[in-house]
């Protein structure tokens, strides 16, 4: 039996959750419908998603993370001034751990300027951070010598290597899809309460509910009514 290409299934499946998610949102009253719209609008009015700020938290987690670990890497080291003068005024690649802060210090500047402040929704800066951290790590593992100086040659860049793909993994399979998510679903709902509002009867005027009023006992037309009635059939 022959099987339908993928892209015409993902198509049909797709318009079938539509029209699903269509039916739900018809079945709602107009007042639940606008009430749906309020919440989606005050989401809106909020900046920026739930989700895209727990990212934006664990961007900011991930900075002060690896700054907490080149802290305490410069005092094991002999004490904060004399390694940080070590360190940073006499930089040596194959030693020092400077350059991984300022890596994580690059990631943060980067992501939160994009996620954050210009909302971007794509996900070509997180795959720039994650492309420069993983290739520069894998470069200073390869080439240095931060291995013969003690744990500390292992965790930062380890840390720092997990974090920047946690990061990835989270944007593109959490925050990019759940807003999409929310996005499709204001429109529904947007869409569903027009069709209401034009389905929806208007309101019955009091002239359509008017009924004559009855005639008085013993008036003139009741006296002719009664003379007809009484009249021979021929």
């Amino acid at each position: 039996m022959n099987h339908l290409p993928e892209d015409v299934e993902n198509v049909l499946s797709s318009s079938q959750v539509s029209h699903a998610s269509l039916r739900d949102v018809h079945t709602i009253n107009p007042t639940q419908l606008m009430a749906r719209i309020e919440s989606y609008e005050g989401r809106e009015k909020k900046g920026i998603s739930d989700v895209r700020r727990t990212f934006c938290l664990f961007v900011t987690f991930d900075l002060l993370f690896v700054t907490l670990l080149w802290i305490i890497e410069l005092n094991v080291n002999g004490g904060i001034e004399t390694t940080l003068e070590k360190e940073v005024l006499h930089y040596d690649y194959s030693s020092s751990y400077f350059d991984i802060f300022l890596l994580a210090v690059f990631r943060f500047k980067v992501l939160i300027f994009a996620y954050a402040l210009c909302k971007l929704r794509h996900w070509w800066a997180i795959a720039l951070t994650t492309a420069v951290t993983s290739a520069f790590l894998l470069a200073k593992v390869i080439l240095s010598k931060l291995f013969s100086q003690g744990a500390f040659g292992y965790v930062l860049p380890i840390i720092s290597f997990i974090l920047a793909w946690i990061e990835t993994w989270f944007l593109d399979f959490k925050v990019l899809p759940q807003e999409a998510e929310e996005e499709n679903r204001l429109l529904i709902v947007q869409d569903a309460s027009e069709r209401a509002v034009l389905i929806q009867p208007g309101v019955l005027s009091d002239g359509q509910f008017y009924s004559p009023p009855e005639s008085e006992a013993g008036s003139d037309e009741e006296s002719e009514e009664k003379q007809d009635s009484e009249k021979p059939v021929l």
